[in-house]
């Protein structure tokens, strides 16, 4: 599954399910949760299951309530039937919430996307999620309930860069989703109309092994979309590399183009192969 771009819709904004689903997004996120205010629930899940229950051609997540908020239950009941792509969970804690999930579920499973830096509890669980790595589509974090869990005034710094716990936790979250084998996905860049500052994050989520990205505005994705595309040069330099290895089965380190590739350079290119 392409996962580059997971765009945030409200769940009580049924006038932009479609403009969404039309963005080019890989997958739209009908949101139960936080965008969704509490007097708003009932009408948020009655318009998610509605658009579920239509004909569609996008690919359609759905954020629930969190598992101990005593609504995931209520939230399951009414979009399982329209067979969602996904289930993203928020504030999960590691390989225990995906069973617990799973279980609610019953016979009517479908893969789940955790959100998984949204409680310190779920810092220490993120090495968990190899266990249940059948059951994810991805893993991904989030930035902003976690300082208010623990009483931090912010996340960032006045630059817009990370503080260190919060750089800690997307890097936990980065290396749990390699463990588990399972696509890492950058969390959002909130101020949708800075246009190089998100060009600046996206280019350092992709350095660092994050291969796409959440959204919360639709002008976000196409630029999302192309940052975690390879580009014509790194498609041609991934498959030079392979040529070079094929055509030398027995050999431990060749030259290319005036450079040194070993061992981890042809996994890389596998790597980047595989996602076009």
């Amino acid at each position: 599954m392409m996962l580059r771009s997971l765009l945030f819709v409200p769940g009580d904004r049924p006038e932009r399910f479609a403009k969404a689903a039309a963005t080019g997004a890989d997958a739209i996120i009908l949101d139960l949760e936080d965008s969704v205010a509490p007097v708003a629930k009932d009408s948020a899940r009655a318009a998610v299951a509605d658009y579920l229950a239509g004909p569609r051609h996008d690919r359609c997540f759905v954020r629930l309530n969190p598992l101990d908020s005593g609504m995931t239950e209520d939230d399951l009941a009414v979009v399982l039937p329209g067979r969602p792509d996904a289930i993203v969970l928020p504030k999960a804690e590691g390989a225990a919430s995906i069973l617990r999930l799973l279980d609610m579920m019953g016979e009517g499973r479908v893969p789940v996307l955790p959100i998984a830096t949204e409680t310190p509890t779920a810092i220490f669980q993120l090495g968990t999620y190899a266990q249940c790595r059948d059951a994810l589509v991805g893993l991904t974090w989030g930035a902003e309930d976690l300082p208010a869990a623990i009483g931090a005034s912010s996340s960032r710094e006045d630059g817009g860069r990370y503080t260190p716990p919060y750089e800690l936790a997307r890097s936990l979250v980065l290396f749990g989703a390699h463990h588990a084998d399972v696509p890492a996905i950058e969390t959002v860049y909130p101020d949708f109309r800075d246009e190089a500052g998100l060009a600046a994050y996206m280019a350092r989520g992709r350095r660092d092994g994050f291969t796409g990205m959440m959204a919360i505005h639709p002008a976000q994705v196409a630029a999302i979309n192309a940052a975690f595309s390879p580009s014509h040069e790194e498609i041609a330099h991934a498959r030079a590399v392979v040529a070079a290895f094929e055509a030398n089965p027995g050999a431990g380190v060749l030259q290319l183009d005036g450079k040194m590739i070993d061992a981890p350079h042809l996994k890389l290119a596998h790597r980047l192969l595989s996602r076009i």
